[in-house]
């Protein structure tokens, strides 16, 4: 991985800087290595960079003051929230600003008429749930960590989670957003209402992974939770079947709250870790959970087993009561973790496919581990096509850890080709970085960063992400004026 060259200019600025930074957010600036060492990296550990300075505001107003100091001084700058990112998104750059979102950690409104929550973005994306619970509404994108991960962080990735298959990532679910750009200018997009007026600007900051500015408050829609919900295991005596049933599943007009799937490494690292009552002598395990009026829930989960039993399920079991229902769920929220456990290292991947695939990905995924001579764990929302395999290596071993990065590569690379995206929930980062080439040509990646010059012309926030190449502002703009066609790379940043 290509790590950034520092600009030895704002290294010896340092203290300017400090002290600048120090008067725009009193108390919220941490300089000294120690207190910074916590930040050095996101959930993407095998890369790690110390900050120039961490900045912690506790306001909107605070996070204005510290962008217009880091714009007048040409300083870049690093959002993080709760630093649970598996793309590097957060990690920071030596001579860069660190801006720490978790002191804005406040719901400040919940509205039941309007079915909408406003809160700060340090608040967990599991406290708006638990926050509006008492009135039987929840709030539906919940991913693995959920427990930690942050609301603005979520904005930033667009993230989604075991019940995305029906109702949606956090773009289906957010209403408006208040955002700071570079310049430190606040501004307002959507409310609590649904299609906001005008260009779909909220659009374009979700899943923007800090490119575009700064999220300081966000507006989500909160759902009634549904009158029964029950979850079926399904147990396959291959990951092909299972695959398989996923796609018919979805073929029958079936559409599950949540459909997730998990192979025999996972499911038994799991087990060990929650007892959630997994088989473990299947092949791969499907949960499936379906929700709605009660004799509803009932035919569909008939008709899942119906289909499962055609494609050869070995194993079924229904949840008997929610607290059943629960420990199925939290046995494959608590998967990563477990597979801790079981390797001294993983890293975790995210690529999205076409259901239709899905037996022919898995089978060449175990190909490909075989020949990068690695264990793959595989986890996975297998209703959306969003693959997570779980890379296991040793770290200290550089041999493994350069067979683990190539061996994601190839992963992601199977599914572009197979006519899927590149990541599904993770984002790019400095993960995916250097493969956006594979999904996109040179005048594709050159409109994605005329839109980030349009928020951003100086390229300060959150450099050296998503782009393999970046290109300066200026060029951009003339070549949309002359109409010419843009070269890559010639440019490079990181």
């Amino acid at each position: 991985m290509r790590m950034p060259v520092p600009d030895e200019r704002i290294i010896r600025e340092r203290g300017t800087l400090i002290a600048r930074l120090q008067a725009a957010v009193p108390g919220g600036v941490v300089v000294d290595e120690t207190s910074m060492r916590p930040f050095e990296t996101d959930a993407l550990t095998a890369y790690r960079q110390m900050p120039l300075v961490v900045v912690l505001p506790a306001s909107t107003d605070e996070v204005a003051a510290a962008l217009r100091v880091c714009r007048a001084m040409g300083v870049k700058v690093v959002p993080r929230g709760a630093g649970t990112g598996l793309s590097g998104g957060a990690l920071p750059l030596a001579d860069g600003v660190l801006l720490v979102l978790s002191r804005l950690n406040r719901i400040l409104e919940i509205d039941y008429d309007n079915r909408a929550v406003r809160v700060q973005p340090g608040v967990t994306n599991l406290a708006i749930s638990q926050a509006v619970a008492g009135r039987g509404f929840y709030y539906a994108p919940d991913p693995s960590s959920q427990i930690a991960c942050s609301i603005g962080g979520n904005v930033a990735e667009n993230s989604g989670g075991v019940h995305c298959l029906k109702y949606g990532v956090t773009a289906n679910n957010l209403l408006g957003v208040e955002f700071v750009t570079i310049d430190g200018e606040v501004i307002r997009l959507g409310g609590k209402h649904l299609d906001p007026e005008g260009y779909d600007l909220l659009g374009v900051l979700t899943g923007s992974e800090g490119l575009l500015g700064v999220v300081t408050e966000v507006t989500v829609r909160i759902l009634q939770k549904p009158e029964t919900a029950r979850a079926v295991l399904l147990g396959f005596p291959s990951v092909e079947a299972g695959g398989a049933t996923v796609a018919a599943v979805i073929a029958a007009g079936i559409i599950p709250g949540g459909m997730e799937m998990m192979d025999n490494a996972a499911l038994n690292a799991a087990e060990d870790f929650v007892q959630a009552g997994y088989p473990r002598d299947v092949a791969s395990l499907l949960i499936v959970e379906l929700d709605g009026p009660a004799a509803e829930v009932d035919h569909l989960i008939t008709r899942v087993e119906a289909i499962a039993r055609g494609h050869g399920a070995s194993y079924c079991r229904v949840s008997a009561s929610e607290e059943e229902r629960l420990a199925f769920w939290a046995g494959r929220k608590a998967a990563f973790p477990a597979v801790g456990r079981i390797s001294p290292d993983y890293v975790c991947m995210d690529g999205t496919i076409p259901r239709r695939t899905l037996p022919a990905v898995l089978t060449r995924m175990e190909a490909l581990g075989r020949e990068y001579r690695l264990r793959v764990a595989n986890v996975f929302h297998a209703g959306d096509g969003n693959l997570h395999p779980l890379i296991l290596f040793d770290a200290n071993d550089a041999d493994e850890f350069d067979r683990a990065e190539k061996l994601g590569a190839a992963i992601l690379r199977l599914c572009v080709e197979v006519g899927g995206v590149l990541t599904g929930e993770h984002g790019v980062g400095i993960e995916k970085r250097d493969l956006m080439t594979d999904q996109f040509g040179a005048e594709d990646l050159a409109q994605q960063m005329r839109l980030k010059c349009a928020f951003d012309p100086d390229g300060l926030l959150n450099p050296g992400k998503v782009f393999p190449t970046l290109h300066r502002c200026a060029e951009l703009g003339r070549m949309v004026v002359q109409g010419g066609r843009l070269p890559f790379p010639d440019i490079p940043r990181f």
